[in-house]
């Protein structure tokens, strides 16, 4: 008996035509199983996506309070979320490692990086990517990719920090974990801890490299007309503070939001120089008008300065050191209404709605007003 080796039965034909069909479509079935997201700092140096499987969407983003990531991004908590291993960066050119300061330190598990032009922190390396994800600007209208997950660390800060303005995001109520962690674990042997006997605030990056000392108003200043909208008038040793939901903000920190404490720079230790640029500290500007200061070695948010306020500067709120916690209670009267609530709102709505709900309610716990007059 000879074998017809030409014989095509039925499954043979539908074998061919399930075969052509998954070439011809294949390139279909990628692109159901996986989703690219484009990441870019403010300055656009470090420009990258990275190619996530859809069945482990949406990410879980934890918001970090431990003192490390306040003292490194200048912000009350880092945004970050763990990317799947053997997920990594696809640079876009001319953007790549380059572009990027890396920075580690004796309590470091992972090796942070940030744009060496703007300072904007892009996430943390070890085995696998933990990424800030407060950078995805073209995917900001995708829905299903991020999940607000945890407050992680809280502890850190005594007050508590954020986690103890809001708790949950769309609904969904957040888990906080410490890790079983003291707060001094937290913060790591080499950060310098509070001052709780000093007359002045410090300022400090987490690398030390930038680093002064801020004073309560002055009699004088509290006298002159240039007080107005700088410091409470229930409570005039201090000065006023504000969360900024602000693009410009959140894309030279990599953080959600920056708070900002509105100081008379006559009141900081020692004199700023015009530029700003103490210790290790670099500048990027965003506009004209508009002067950001962050650490070169750290990546820190420090200052920001608009030549309309020519004689205020804003602090950002995670490098100060107040034994009270993030919040700096004994030093500022916070403003409860959120400032470009509009850039949050068109970011990321739910967070925006959270923070600014939760700033709503927090303040009128503890009585601060709701407008800073410099929102």
């Amino acid at each position: 008996m000879t074998l017809n080796t030409n014989f095509r039965g039925p499954c043979t034909f539908i074998h061919i035509a399930l075969t052509r069909f998954l070439l011809h479509h294949s390139s279909n079935f990628v692109k159901m199983a996986s989703k690219t997201l484009t990441a870019s700092c403010r300055c656009n140096s470090v420009h990258f996506t990275v190619t996530i499987p859809t069945e482990v969407l949406p990410l879980k983003i934890h918001l970090c309070h431990c003192s490390i990531c306040r003292y490194s991004h200048g912000a009350p908590c880092a945004f970050h979320a763990p990317l799947p291993p053997g997920v990594e960066l696809q640079f876009i050119d001319p953007s790549g490692y380059d572009k990027m300061t890396s920075y580690r330190h004796a309590a470091s598990v992972a090796t942070g990086y940030f744009c060496s032009t703007c300072g904007c922190q892009i996430g943390g390396f070890e085995s696998q990517w933990t990424i800030s994800t407060s950078i995805f600007d073209a995917n900001r209208e995708d829905e299903g990719i991020w999940k607000f997950n945890s407050h992680m660390l809280p502890d850190s800060a005594p007050d508590g920090g954020l986690a103890a303005v809001f708790s949950a995001v769309d609904g969904h109520q957040m888990e906080t974990e410490n890790l079983g962690l003291s707060p001094q674990a937290i913060a790591g042997s080499d950060s310098k801890p509070p001052d709780r006997e000093s007359k002045d605030l410090l300022a400090q990056c987490h690398c030390t490299g930038v680093s002064f000392l801020i004073a309560r108003p002055s009699e004088k200043f509290i006298a002159s007309p240039k007080s107005k909208g700088l410091i409470s008038p229930s409570d005039k040793r201090k000065w006023l503070a504000r969360m900024d939901l602000g693009d410009d903000s959140r894309l030279v920190s990599g953080a959600n939001v920056i708070s900002w404490m509105s100081v008379s720079a006559d009141h900081i230790t020692p004199r700023l120089p015009k530029d700003l640029l103490i210790g290790s500290a670099k500048a990027y500007c965003p506009s004209k008008d508009t002067l950001l200061v962050f650490c070169g070695t750290c990546g820190a948010t420090v200052f920001s300065h608009s030549e309309e306020r020519p004689e205020i500067v804003d602090v950002a709120m995670g490098i100060v050191r107040a034994p009270e916690g993030a919040m700096a209670e004994d030093w500022n009267v916070w403003a409860t209404k959120v400032s470009r609530p509009e850039n949050g709102m068109r970011y990321q709505a739910g967070f925006a709605r959270a923070l600014t709900e939760g700033m709503q309610r927090w303040g009128a716990e503890r009585g601060h007003p709701q407008d800073s007059g410099l929102a």
